[in-house]
């Protein structure tokens, strides 16, 4: 059974940082790309970042300069590496591979 697990959310300010990560199980973790997508209240889920498996990382306009995916192929395991965050950057974070999501987590930014 395939599970990722993501963690890492939580309330911030405006400018502060967080990293979210997400740990997978049951599949051949190394041979597959990985993302994150958003998603807020009312609005549709959008991509934020995503890193293939040989190809480097992709991010959406929004979060260019200030967010890094990476991979750790031994530990199963992306990070989404998130610094000067913004109310708009509110949302619930997943990730997913293989058309595989986890559970996601809140990701709030607010004064």
């Amino acid at each position: 059974q395939v599970q990722l697990v993501e963690s890492g959310g939580g309330l911030v300010q405006p400018g502060g940082s967080l990293r979210l990560s997400c740990t997978v199980s049951g599949i051949t973790f190394s041979i597959y790309g990985i993302g994150w997508w958003r998603q807020a209240p009312g609005k549709q889920r959008e991509m934020v970042a995503t890193i293939g498996r040989l190809i480097g990382p992709n991010y959406a306009n929004f979060v260019k300069g200030r967010f890094v995916i990476s991979r750790d192929n031994a530990k199963k395991t992306s990070y989404l590496q998130m610094n000067n965050l913004q109310p708009e950057d509110t949302a619930a974070y997943y990730c997913t591979m293989n058309d595989h999501w986890g559970q996601g987590t809140q990701v709030t930014v607010s004064s």
